[in-house]
């Protein structure tokens, strides 16, 4: 029997539709806004059934069943995997090639690759840990919140990455910049079908999914993943096929097919293929002596259908796309072709003696999320090398077809790789649209963003000499409050390290690495310090998702050279952004430190929006020395001076100060909570902020990507206001600010509010001491929060909408260009 196409997605949720506050509410909600416009939200009259609980602090309770079990593991036992010089540990083979650094560009959270001056570099990670999304609610507390009052996770993800796609389809967006949001749209889909759906579908398999915090069972997400994800990618093609593509011929940029070409550029690429190509390809037959082959996740395939002329019979044959090739291929100047079409083209080549019947191009998407039981690997480093071979054979959670494809063909695919008709996604030629990151990269300024150099903190460049700054000098003057891209990374973060590596008074460094590009000046000054003498110690986070294969080459590098390099707490990622420089001065040890919000990465330091801390307060340097000594000793410190740390105190501190702005609103005092972060879905914190709401405190949370939190309800969140901000920098920072009764309290670090940062990570925030650097991160909030600002608002039913132009119809400034404007205007004051 015959499968039709296009596959129809099973049954399930219709778009749009998320459970009210009523637990079940069937009520449709109101379709999402696309247009430009600020408009006044209002709270919603959302009519509450049931009610349960919630306990004011997040107990044992509040936490995921997965959580508490972590938390367990890491509490009862102080085992690390750590190796020096001096371990001789067994070494397995790494027959693996340098990985390129994988992604995300200057804008949003998930996405890979995006090449930067010839490199890759990468932080999906932030939003696609597979957390449980369960919430047990403490019966204890006198407040009583209702139920259905967490938006659901995915859904939210997904809007995310339609706000994306929003800013490619903005013909106010320059154009290129607009083909490079097309392609972080499909790299971000991507990765969420590798972890999230993945996850999902893993978890309703072995029966361990439950209900999630929304409300929704686990069969019901899925449902409204796969309705939602086809309308979304269906605009994605659109937006390429009928506006992009043809916005980028007007401007002398041609992404033809190849029936468009001229015979001089066919037979230029005749050549090409006959003598790049055509030597690589492998092509592969299915028949009773050929099993189906195996189709690696995200490869780019053509099924190919040939015909025996002598027997008349017909055959299946699988083409992989090289992904070592340039996607798009030049076959004149500013005219390209998919690499794809250039390898149908000449078949024949492939299959002599046969006649090619079809040919259709499909892609596999597989679950690729590792399982490492720390537990029960003896050595972590080789455990993890092992699972990463394994990933290449993660069963399939997503099929990408032409809308063109042979009922036959796709029937045989769909039973081979044992795929369900709803994971089945016909679209229409070229599918994977990451090659536009290619596209994107042209040397083209006119249709970019304008360029915008980083200069040096002026704190840094006071002290400038005629050879370079003087970090220390700077710093012992006063804390240096750094807000990248603004600020450079490599004349401040970067400097600050390789000066304590060449200085001989320093004797020692301790260092976090999550994620670092393949050529890290950061690693090189390590490994320099270290070769001259000094204590280094590195916690290199080797099971940073899709940067494992290049951390453990970083790793493996760092022990050769002479430096302790530790993988951190069993069960628990290193995730904090934390160096410590200790320096002999005269008769006292005086130590350094840099807590920040980013990765320790010279590439996406260009690209990400992060915040950072450099101080020689010595409260902080003691707090740094015995989080160090925790992480790579026997210590069981878990309170600190001017840290709040994950897992033991950072969801307490950070409630419990929401709870203060409650007794502070109710004395009269002032009050406010302001939040930003990355992702907001930890149900404690939520729920303190709703109480917070409740009694009348202010609060405001700015998000780039997830956001559970349903604000605008009447009687729950009529003073939470939540708004996204998306554009040519990834907003990565995560600042909490407090009114504290008048005395501001401030906070930044790595830690965004999910179950995985607040229980699985080592996380830290450092408060913030400088009066006028509390007042600058203040208004740094209030201007993202600005409705004169343009931005996403977050409304009760889930749907965000855009806020771009004014009233009149003017466009609103965007936080981003503010910010490189007032930079440049203090660059140009003598």
């Amino acid at each position: 029997m015959k499968r039709s196409v296009p596959a129809r997605p099973r049954g399930g949720l219709p778009p749009g539709r998320l459970p009210s506050l009523t637990a079940r509410s069937d009520a449709p909600e109101q379709p999402s806004a696309r247009k430009n416009g600020t408009m006044s939200q209002q709270p919603a009259e959302v009519p509450v059934q049931s009610s349960t609980k919630a306990s004011p602090h997040a107990s044992a309770k509040a936490r995921t069943k997965a959580n508490a079990k972590t938390a367990a593991k890491a509490s009862k036992t102080s085992t690390r995997t750590s190796t020096s010089t001096t371990a001789k540990t067994p070494k397995a083979a790494d027959t693996t090639a340098e990985a390129p650094a994988q992604p995300s560009l200057g804008s949003i959270a998930a996405h890979r690759p995006h090449a930067v001056n010839g490199a890759t570099v990468s932080d999906l990670a932030p939003d696609l840990d597979a957390d449980l999304d369960v919430y047990e609610e403490d019966g204890d507390s006198a407040t009583e919140l209702p139920q259905g009052r967490f938006l659901d996770r995915e859904r939210s993800w997904l809007a995310f990455n339609e706000r994306v796609l929003e800013l490619a389809e903005d013909p106010t967006t320059p154009l290129l910049e607009r083909a490079n949001f097309l392609a972080i749209f499909a790299s971000n889909l991507d990765e969420f079908f590798m972890v999230r759906v993945a996850g999902l579908k893993r978890r309703i398999a072995t029966g361990v999914a439950t209900r999630s915090a929304s409300g929704l069972q686990p069969r019901e997400v899925l449902d409204l993943i796969w309705t939602r994800s086809r309308e979304l990618m269906a605009r994605h093609a659109a937006c390429y096929q009928q506006d992009v593509a043809p916005a980028l011929a007007d401007e002398g940029i041609h992404l033809i097919r190849w029936p468009e070409l001229t015979e001089k550029e066919q037979a230029r690429l005749f050549t090409l293929f006959r003598q790049q190509i055509f030597p690589v390809l492998t092509p592969l037959a299915v028949d009773p002596a050929h099993p189906f082959p195996y189709i690696s996740g995200l490869s780019l395939n053509l099924a190919v259908v040939v015909r025996n002329p002598v027997s008349g019979h017909r055959h299946f044959a699988r083409v992989k796309v090289p992904p070592l090739l340039s996607r798009f291929l030049e076959a004149s100047p500013e005219r390209y072709v998919p690499l794809e079409d250039v390898i149908a083209a000449h078949l024949e080549e492939l299959f002599p003696g046969m006649e090619v019947l079809a040919h259709h191009m499909f892609r596999v998407t597989r679950n690729e999320d590792l399982e490492v039981e720390e537990d029960d690997a003896e050595n972590l480093l080789q455990a993890l090398e092992k699972e990463l071979m394994r990933r290449r054979f993660g069963p399939p959670v997503r099929l990408e077809v032409e809308e063109s494809i042979d009922p036959y063909v796709l029937d045989l695919l769909v039973r081979e790789l044992k795929i369900s008709d709803a994971e089945v996604y016909p679209l229409p030629g070229p599918l994977d649209l990451t090659g536009l990151f290619g596209i994107a990269s042209l040397d083209r300024p006119e249709l970019k963003f304008p360029t915008f150099v980083a200069g040096t903190h002026r704190d840094l460049a006071e002290v400038e000499s005629a050879s370079a700054p003087d970090i220390f000098a700077a710093v012992r003057e006063r804390d240096v409050l750094l807000h990248h891209p603004y600020d450079s990374f490599s004349t401040s973060v970067q400097a600050f390290l390789e000066q304590a590596a060449a200085d001989p008074a320093v004797l020692a460094i301790k260092q976090t690495l999550y994620r670092t590009s393949g050529d890290s000046p950061i690693v090189d000054a390590l490994i320099d310090a270290a070769e001259s003498g000094k204590q280094v110690l590195v916690l290199v986070e080797i099971k940073a998702r899709f940067d494992e294969q290049a951390n453990i080459k970083w790793a493996r590098k760092l022990e050769e050279a002479g430096c302790h390099v530790v993988y951190g707490l069993v069960g628990l990622k290193t995730h904090c952004k934390l160096s410590l420089v200790v320096r002999q001065e005269g008769e006292v040890l005086r130590r350094y430190s840099h807590v920040g919000t980013g990765n320790y990465h010279p590439k996406t330091a260009r690209l990400y929006e992060d915040l950072g801390l450099l101080t020689a307060d010595p409260q902080v340097g003691a707090d740094l020395s015995d989080l160090f000594n925790r992480l790579s000793g026997y210590s069981r410190r878990e309170t600190y001076r001017r840290l709040l740390t994950a897992p033991k105190s950072l969801r307490d501190g950070l409630v419990s100060r929401i709870d203060k702005e409650i007794a502070h609103h109710r004395a009269g005092r002032p009050a406010y909570v302001k939040i930003k972060v990355n992702s907001m879905v930890d149900e404690a914190v939520i729920d303190a902020c709703y109480r917070a709401s409740q009694a009348g405190v202010p609060v405001d949370i700015w998000v780039r990507g997830i956001c559970a939190v349903r604000p605008g309800v009447a009687g729950l969140s009529e003073n939470i206001r939540v708004r996204s901000v998306l554009g040519r920098f990834l907003e990565h920072s995560r600042v909490f600010a407090f009114g504290n009764g008048g005395e501001p309290e401030v906070w930044l670090g790595s830690a965004d509010m999910m179950h995985r940062n607040l229980d699985r990570r080592i996380e830290a925030l450092v408060r913030v001491s400088d009066p006028a650097h509390r007042a600058a991160l203040t208004r740094l909030l209030e201007t993202g929060m600005s409705d004169t600002t343009s931005s996403w608002h977050l409304g009760p039913d889930g749907n965000w909408t855009r806020h771009a132009t004014d009233p009149e119809g003017q466009p609103l400034r965007h936080v981003q260009e503010m910010l490189i404007d007032a930079r440049r205007r203090r660059r140009a004051q003598p």
